[in-house]
């Protein structure tokens, strides 16, 4: 090992455990942390490990765990008999595997990054394959793979500029980190280049999964009641917002009621738990707001704003406005985007800030072919919106780049599959030898 791995494991032997036990208790007294599977986050697993071959994804959180779900449903069609292990690290990613995962896969939180932790995990889980999605690369667990010859793949692997610069300053430390994984799958040629000038293993560009995801679901009788409670009004999606983007949602919403009659503004928060706060910021601009809340309240006629803060209903609202903003593209945070082919593949124009510095690839692609709209500023916001809002024509056409998009993208998740058979091998045709328990 590098002396700074060394020195980070042993540092965390020797004092970690009382500190992330204090921070994991902190976590949970603030709601950032299931209190009932807090072991889970210490390697104490609450689920068995089923019998035979197991492949292990890991995805960060909300977005890592969508981009995960298809090939989760991939890995499971080739082989019936073979589960899959998905871990996340936080509360909204858990909610939507809870709602979302196929039959023959497991939820688990992720363990924190201790060695104790780390092997008392693998010891119960006993992966023979994992899948490692985009790039938040942890020491102990990495190098823990490494020693017990785990086969595994770096998925949907993304570098930014920045953090490549962090990273060519410790290069030892990088290709160890990196040689955990036998195949890296880069989102794109830039991210590709950047691994391999990390020493990254077998890399290609196969492209981004978030091409791939099927389309977000939705309850049928909330789409057809919903429709119904806003036949006649124009409305419009802020979608995933960020503090910030709810403030510049009410002042567009003011400038065009009056161009707009009957405007609905729909925002839907990134965190949910938002709620209430949003619910504040919209009476403080004079509007008059509703939440959905659990129950699945309506937007009566006179309200401004329907603030969706539930969890799993993206895909509703895609369906249901026409047009959308995709959010922490104007956030006070610095930005860096979600995910816009999730509304393009459910025919909703698309619009964005100029913030998607975590999706350029995307963001790019789709304002070259004129399937999305970027908005530089404020202005430059209200004017588009009205002109949408206001022109049923101009509106349809961008609807429908927006779909032929990302219709044209479905090939990503095969390239994916192919390039992971050397990785999924193991797990799906293992031999006698390799069936035993690792040590």
């Amino acid at each position: 090992m590098t002396a700074f791995i060394t020195l980070y494991s042993a540092l965390l032997r020797l004092a970690g455990g009382p500190f992330l036990r204090s921070l994991l208790a902190s976590r949970a007294e603030k709601g950032k942390e299931n209190p009932a599977r807090i072991g889970e986050r210490m390697g104490r697993p609450t689920h068995p490990r089923p019998p035979g071959p197991l492949v292990w994804i890991h995805g960060a959180s909300v977005g890592e765990a969508q981009s995960a779900l298809i090939l989760i449903e991939k890995i499971l069609e080739k082989n019936q008999t073979c589960p899959v292990l998905v871990t996340t690290g936080t509360l909204t990613s858990a909610a939507l595997m809870a709602t979302r995962l196929p039959h023959g896969a497991i939820h688990q939180f992720y363990p924190l990054d201790h060695p104790e932790w780390v092997d008392a995990f693998l010891d119960h889980w006993r992966p023979d394959a994992v899948l490692w999605m985009e790039s938040e690369l942890w020491p102990c667990m990495l190098s823990a793979l490494s020693a017990r010859k785990i086969p595994a793949a770096l998925v949907n692997g993304r570098l930014s500029p920045r953090s490549a610069r962090r990273w060519k300053a410790f290069p030892k430390t990088a290709r160890q980190l990196l040689g955990a994984f036998s195949v890296c799958l880069a989102q794109s040629e830039s991210d590709a280049r950047a691994f391999l000038a990390l020493s990254a293993q077998n890399v290609s560009a196969p492209g981004n999964l978030k091409f791939s995801a099927a389309p977000l679901p939705c309850d049928p009788k909330s789409l057809e009641t919903l429709r119904e409670t806003t036949t006649g009004r124009p409305c419009w999606l802020y979608a995933s917002t960020h503090a910030g983007e709810e403030d510049l949602a009410c002042r567009i919403h003011l400038a065009l009621r009056e161009k707009v009659p009957g405007l609905l503004t729909i925002l839907v928060p990134r965190h949910p738990e938002r709620g209430d706060e949003i619910l504040h910021i919209t009476r403080r601009h004079g509007l008059k707001a509703r939440l959905r809340g659990p129950d699945g309240a309506l937007p009566d006629p006179r309200d401004d704003f329907y603030i969706a803060d539930t969890l799993g209903e993206l895909g509703l609202f895609y369906r249901l406005a026409p047009v959308a903003c995709v959010g922490r593209s104007f956030s006070l945070d610095g930005g860096g985007g979600h995910n816009p082919i999730e509304a393009a593949r459910l025919g909703c124009a698309v619009l964005h800030g100029p913030a998607v510095q975590n999706l350029t690839q995307i963001y790019t692609l789709m304002d070259e072919s004129g399937a999305a709209l970027s908005l530089h500023d404020e202005a430059g916001f209200i004017k588009t919106l009205e002109s949408l809002l206001t022109s049923p024509n101009t509106l349809s056409a961008l609807q429908d780049k927006a779909r032929s998009f990302a219709q044209d993208q479905d090939g990503v998740i095969e390239r994916v599959m192919n390039a992971l058979e050397p990785v999924l091998a193991p797990a799906f045709n293992p031999a006698p030898s390799e069936r035993k328990i690792r040590a």
